[in-house]
């Protein structure tokens, strides 16, 4: 490359850099104006080609053509799969060495999924009967009365309810919330491991990067309650054969529970009708104040 070469492109960059100058938003300015650097600095190392820049925009309009609007979000997908999405976690989720860690949102949450008495059954196909319980707390250990647990699972086909249609409206799917002990209650069936869609995009950087697609089993909970941070997390299965290789990163070790065994009930199970025998896992979230 010539000195000419080098001038012109940092020409080029400064010319689209200070395109942003008046910006009235400052932190649009900030944003526009560092990802104009970052991404003029990545074409420049690797030296593009004209094809690869064609073959980039083709991969992002494909991208863009796989999300349906409802279920399947192939840039969250993508944006998992680069690790970008725990990036953004880890940023926004500076907090107390006492609250419950996040993790990553995924794709496939829906709204407006059924409200659940405390320990409904929540799966509508078959499955390994599991109790999941448990309770909120703040970083005191104080009890939230009446937050919510909005819980999503895949069925044992890997598939959750609206990416598979044959599913049962709300299967695996629903809101829960906690007593004035700050307990809940959630009859389900035990996760299990999944690999993420590869029939699009994703798919086939992952394929070209000689990278599995798989998930480690696991619970997804969104928490909220007035005054505290909402909280997004997994529960991952503890002795799941992922969990070192997560295809989106987002395993913590704080995040791993056990299923245990269980040939008789206690209070709680009798009192739901668990079937014998089941697996009960428990976890207590603890929030941190807004």
């Amino acid at each position: 490359m010539t000195d000419h070469d080098n001038s012109m492109e940092k020409l080029i960059c400064e010319q689209a850099v200070n395109s942003f100058a008046d910006a009235t938003d400052a932190r649009y300015k900030q944003i526009m104006q560092s990802l104009v650097r970052h991404l003029h600095a990545f074409v420049s190392e690797v030296e593009l080609t004209e094809q690869e820049w064609f073959e980039g925009i083709r991969f992002l309009t494909e991208t863009g053509h796989k999300c349906d609007g409802q279920v399947r979000q192939e840039f969250i997908l993508l944006s998992d799969t680069l690790g970008v999405s725990m990036l953004v976690d880890a940023i926004n989720h500076r907090h107390s060495a006492t609250a419950t860690e996040t993790t990553v949102f995924g794709p496939f949450y829906i709204e407006g999924m059924p409200e659940r008495a405390f320990g409904e059954n929540m799966a509508f196909t078959p499955g390994e009967a599991a109790l999941v319980r448990g309770r909120v707390v703040d970083t005191q250990g104080n009890a939230l009365d009446g937050a919510v647990l909005d819980v999503w699972q895949t069925a044992e086909n890997g598939k959750y309810s609206g990416q598979d249609t044959e599913q049962p409206f709300g299967n695996l799917r629903g809101r829960y919330r906690t007593d004035a002990d700050g307990c809940f209650a959630i009859r389900t069936i035990v996760p299990v491991c999944y690999p993420i869609p590869t029939d699009g995009p994703v798919g086939w950087m992952l394929k070209a990067a000689n990278r599995h697609p798989w998930r480690p089993a696991h619970l997804h909970f969104m928490i909220e309650a007035p005054g505290y941070r909402k909280l997004v997390t997994h529960l991952f299965n503890h002795d799941d054969p992922y969990l070192a290789s997560d295809a989106v990163f987002g395993v913590k070790q704080s995040l791993q529970v056990i299923y245990e065994d269980r040939t008789s009930h206690d209070d709680l199970s009798a009192r739901l009708g668990m079937p014998l025998p089941f697996k009960r896992a428990c976890y207590e979230f603890v929030m941190e104040a807004a």
